[in-house]
């Protein structure tokens, strides 16, 4: 198991700079090659993703200027200049005060991410008997307190960390899994109990 990765608030002014990075599909790319490969140069990342050195090392600037990737100093040499991603647990906590813009960035980041899990899921059951097992789909209801919510979650990311590995030190036969979790209360109507005995 790594280290925990570390915890960051997102705030209201980080939630625009933050959305303007991830509406770009190179800032996308890039955050999933250096996650996946762990260390990069601006060239080996323009190679992988088809984008010239120029346009990578430029993006590169940008996401780490947001912190979500570093450059590794004792390995960069002039304009060549190494890169590594940030295991950084991202979140931004209920309640936080935002400006009309901020609000909107937010919702527009949470649009961003259910349309990729939403494709995600379609793909998890067209693909489901072909997977030979690699394709899980859960769902279940419960009763919970709003403190059992919070212990189910908490204990839900400790076993997220239990299989974490770094990034670039992945097992071979391993792929990339995307695993969601949401929980929210179910409010669609409920068939009410008789408030009568029945006598029929």
């Amino acid at each position: 198991m790594v280290e925990h990765p570390e915890k960051r608030v997102l705030t209201g002014p980080d939630l625009k700079a933050f959305y303007k990075a991830l509406s770009n599909p190179v800032r996308r790319d890039i955050l999933s090659y250096l996650g996946e490969h762990g260390e990069a140069n601006s060239t080996r990342v323009a190679k992988a993703l088809g984008e010239s050195t120029g346009t990578t090392s430029y993006h590169l600037r940008k996401l780490a200027d947001l912190k979500l990737i570093a450059e590794i100093e004792e390995r960069s040499t002039g304009r060549e200049r190494w890169w590594k991603s940030l295991m950084t647990d991202i979140f931004t906590p209920p309640g936080l005060e935002l400006t009309a813009d901020e609000r909107e960035a937010a919702v527009k980041i949470g649009a961003l991410k259910m349309t990729h899990d939403l494709n995600l899921v379609v793909s998890a059951y067209a693909g489901y008997d072909s997977s030979a097992g690699w394709n899980q789909i859960y769902r279940a209801g419960l009763r919970m307190t709003k403190e059992q919510v919070a212990t189910f979650v908490e204990e839900y990311q400790t076993l997220l960390r239990k299989y974490l590995t770094e990034p670039g030190d992945h097992p071979p036969d391993s792929r990339h899994m995307a695993v969601r979790l949401v929980v929210v209360p179910d409010e669609s109507p409920r068939p009410a109990l008789p408030t009568e005995p029945d006598d029929d």
